[in-house]
């Protein structure tokens, strides 16, 4: 069916149906400007059911509370333009920098707040004695157009957001599978590591379709918090299984890879390949009895046992590890599927117990840069407006404010904002032959929707496609001029092309203000985040807590799927930068071992942890994106001297979970080190 666009034709057919729905039922009900109705319902169309009612909510909570803001700024302030414009200026910033540090779905409802009053306040400064009215009609418009959008796209052959989330999951499971199958041969595929690493962007498109699960309207929706168990689960795949491949290399270097162990990893290999055709309960089993093996090939470590035994003792028990968690992303997978709210089994009820939300990176430097950049834009603009006389060019200081608001998150506004320009000048084109060539011949509502069919229809196919739609919304929405979606006709040629230029000359100087503001955005947004995971270790080293491992991991990973692609746009190749991320995943989780083993410790014992966790802290703490630099040979020698106490311990928990934590921690810091010969004297 996708060969033939069926799905595309299905939703430009929806999304045309609830377009002009919005219009007619605005014109009914003696709305002045139905075309606010038609550019919503566009604005609010998406493929998935359930996402369409989320943002529908979203952009209804947002309009109504921009439209609030308006009511309350503009007649305190009519009289001080200067004072309006830094009210408005100061709401949109505030909105922006809010909807930045959300970073899920939701965070469209304060954009929409931001620019919604953008949308009203800037266009009443001539008439602030209607602001209530206005931003009485333009709330009534939207909501039109909102649902007859939710109503269409959510009750007529809806799209389930359920069963594009179980197939996205499947082939998520499956991409996991074959890498850590892969993982765990000698000689891997290099081009696997780095499809490995985009398991980051995966979890983090699980965390942004569960968002919608709420607004499921075509079947019974999957929990949340199982997606969020799911995701706990696969977060623990991509650092156990570099952790796995790191000890194969070296274990492989001296050709020590004992039989028995070879065996073992040949297995594992074969039940990862398979995992997709087991039974539940043969799985469960296959599972149980590598994880046995894996607890038999154990060696028992002491200050007598070899760098060998060391690095065997790692691998064997992070395999064990990582079978547990693919068994597991299995279980939770097929508790997604299940129309059951009952656990599918045991382990899947104790891994929902108690699931929390996902730990995400926050960006407070970017969100104030955004901010900032969006207040400016509305001042300079405003100035720039009242300094012309140019009447008109309010819409492009209110399209200019909408784009720094819609695109500030955006790893590269420009790109966007170009397509815009494209987009709206083809548009301005087929308007004006509209305008002026066919509605003037048209009688009545079916003829002027009949009219509008084809464009509209062949436009909202494009807009389904990832490649399109960033050209064809554009175009969609210059179709809803004031000009051409309105009650009646009206000839007006010269107001037509004073709009259309101020359309382009805004979207022209959010260009500008956006090169201007942040033409080095990009470049400092990576540099942030890569500090931000720098620091968090720094921060971290120094704990008397337990550790929070989870929420560790989940950040790191979001932060990782936030650099690939901004590491892309900057033309710089992610390999690098995004393994050096990768091994400071691995570091905080051995970090949070060593803290877990210093409280399990007596202080005096406990001594040559805490001078390694504290030398951690303080390299992490120096480190510069900029400058980075190798650390320090005096802390290979504390992390050694440190081993040494803990292989001495008469506690054999504390002798098990030492070694695994300094192991990590000595081949992620120094993974040029030479091996151990035997443990330090």
């Amino acid at each position: 069916m996708k060969r033939f666009g069926i799905d595309s034709a299905v939703f430009s057919l929806k999304a045309y149906i609830a377009a002009m729905m919005a219009v007619y039922f605005s014109i009914q009900i003696g709305l002045e400007r139905p075309y606010w109705a038609f550019l919503t319902s566009y604005i609010v169309a998406q493929p998935l059911a359930g996402a369409v009612l989320s943002k529908a909510l979203f952009r209804v909570i947002g309009t109504f509370v921009g439209a609030a803001a308006s009511v309350v700024m503009v007649p305190g302030l009519v009289n001080s333009p200067v004072l309006l414009v830094g009210a408005i200026g100061l709401w949109l910033a505030l909105c922006v920098f809010v909807s930045l540090l959300d970073r899920t779905p939701r965070a469209y409802a304060f954009v929409l707040a931001g620019y919604t009053a953008v949308l009203i306040v800037l266009p009443s400064v001539d008439t602030p004695g209607a602001i209530f009215e206005t931003a009485s009609l333009r709330l009534q418009e939207i909501t039109v157009g909102i649902l007859c959008g939710s109503l269409v796209h959510g009750l007529v052959l809806p799209q389930s957001i359920s069963s594009f989330l179980l197939r996205r999951v499947s082939t998520i499971l499956l991409d996991a599978e074959r890498w850590s199958s892969d993982s765990l041969q000698p000689n891997p595929d290099p081009s696997v590591d780095a499809e490995r690493r985009r398991l980051a962007l995966d979890i983090t498109e699980l965390h942004q379709l569960s968002i919608h699960l709420p607004f499921e309207t075509a079947r019974v929706a999957p929990r949340i918090r199982t997606v969020r168990a799911l995701q706990d689960q696969l977060s623990l795949i991509m650092p156990l299984g570099a952790a796995v491949t790191d000890r194969i290399e070296q274990l492989d270097v001296e050709a020590a890879i004992p039989d028995d162990v070879h065996s073992l990893l040949d297995d594992a290999r074969d039940w990862l390949r398979n995992l997709d055709r087991l039974e539940a309960a043969e799985r469960e089993e296959q599972a149980r009895q590598l994880q046995a093996r894996c607890t038999e090939l154990e060696p028992v470590v002491s200050t007598d046992s070899s760098w060998h035994d060391l690095m065997l003792l790692s691998l064997v028990s992070r395999l064990s590890t990582l079978i547990r968690a693919h068994r597991d992303c299995r279980d939770l997978s097929e508790q997604l599927s299940s129309l059951d709210r009952r656990p599918v089994s045991a382990r899947a009820a104790e891994l929902l117990e108690g699931r929390r939300g996902r730990e995400l990176h926050y960006d407070v430097g970017g969100a104030a840069r955004g901010a900032i950049g969006a207040f400016i834009t509305i001042a300079v603009g405003s100035a720039l407006w009242i300094g012309s006389g140019w009447t008109e060019a309010y819409a492009g200081v209110m399209l200019a404010g909408v784009f720094s608001a819609l695109f500030s998150a955006a790893p590269d506004p420009l790109a966007p904002l170009r397509a815009f320009f494209l987009g709206t000048l083809i548009a301005i084109v087929i308007g004006a032959i509209y305008g002026y060539a066919i509605l003037p011949a048209l009688h009545g509502f079916p003829e002027f929707a009949a009219a509008l069919a084809p464009a509209l229809l062949l436009l909202g196919a494009l807009m389904s496609s990832p490649r399109y739609g960033g050209f064809a919304l554009p175009m969609l929405l210059g179709l809803g001029s004031p000009l051409l979606i309105a009650p009646t006709y009206v000839s007006r040629f010269g107001s037509y092309v004073d709009g259309a230029l101020a359309q382009l000359v805004g979207i022209v100087f959010a260009i500008t203000m956006i090169r201007l503001l942040q033409s080095s955005g990009l470049e400092a947004a990576i540099r942030r985040t890569i500090r931000a995971g720098w620091k968090d270790i720094a921060e971290r080293s120094n704990l008397m807590a337990p550790a929070d491992f989870q929420g560790w991991i989940n950040r790191m990973l979001d932060r990782i799927a936030l650099l690939a692609p901004r590491l892309a746009m900057s033309g710089k190749s992610p390999g690098s930068p995004l393994y050096d991320a990768l091994r400071d995943l691995r570091t905080g989780v051995a970090i949070g071992e060593l803290r877990d083993l210093r409280l399990a410790m007596t202080a005096e014992k406990s001594a040559p942890v805490t001078k390694v966790l504290r030398d951690v802290g303080e390299y992490y703490r120096k480190l510069e994106p900029e400058r980075e630099k190798p650390a320090a040979p005096a802390l290979l020698a504390d992390i050694d001297r440190a081993l040494k106490e803990v292989l001495g311990d008469e506690n054999p928990r504390f002798v098990r979970s030492g070694a695994l934590a300094l192991i990590s921690l000595r081949r992620n810091l120094f993974p040029e080190a030479e091996p151990m010969k035997e443990t330090p004297a």
